[in-house]
């Protein structure tokens, strides 16, 4: 049985514990990979995805069905990402800057597949959170528009469908302007 239809029988029959922990165990690997792609800090990831579980384990019972399972526990763990993002932000001291020399030193021992790598994650660290979820969303995790306008989408306005297709198509024509300025496309 599909873990969605597994939760709202569990939920029908007033098993919210049951409910909550099918949900968490099996949608949690998802949601950790977003939570990381989003967070690119283990500690923060392990952190909002504790944030998520706590947070859908008291909502479990008010899951209404107006979205899909794992557009309602997408939204969650956004959620969590953005209370631990703010939270992170407050105790993190700034970072120490690197010497040249040592910036020189690290980009020569540094392969090519690892440079372009490093360059991938610059751009993806440029984008708003926001800008970094759509993506998330939409490729990794492949939510149809309907399901990402139900994660990202608040109380109110709601965001359409169309809405995020124009800022993905934005999205990818100022990543594909970034790529070429940094050198990774032609």
């Amino acid at each position: 049985m599909e873990t969605e239809a597994r939760v709202n029988k569990l939920i029908a029959g007033g098993d919210m514990r049951g409910a909550a922990t099918v949900a968490i165990t099996e949608l949690g690997p998802r949601v950790l990979q977003y939570l990381r792609s989003l967070l690119r800090n283990e500690d923060d990831a392990a952190e909002a995805f504790s944030l998520f579980a706590e947070k859908l384990w008291r909502a479990i019972d008010s899951f209404e069905r107006r979205a899909s399972l794992r557009a309602w526990a997408l939204r969650i763990a956004w959620s969590a990402a953005l209370d631990i993002r703010s939270e992170a932000f407050r105790r993190r001291a700034r970072p120490l800057l690197t010497s040249e020399a040592s910036r020189l030193a690290a980009e020569v021992a540094t392969t090519t597949v690892e440079r372009r790598q490093q360059v991938l994650d610059e751009l993806r660290a440029s984008l708003t959170v926001e800008e970094q979820s759509l993506l998330v969303l939409r490729i990794d995790q492949r939510l149809s528009w309907a399901e990402i306008a139900q994660v990202v989408s608040g109380e109110e306005p709601a965001v359409t469908e169309a809405m995020l297709r124009k800022r993905f198509e934005r999205l990818k024509a100022h990543l594909a302007r970034l790529a070429r300025e940094r050198g990774l496309v032609g």
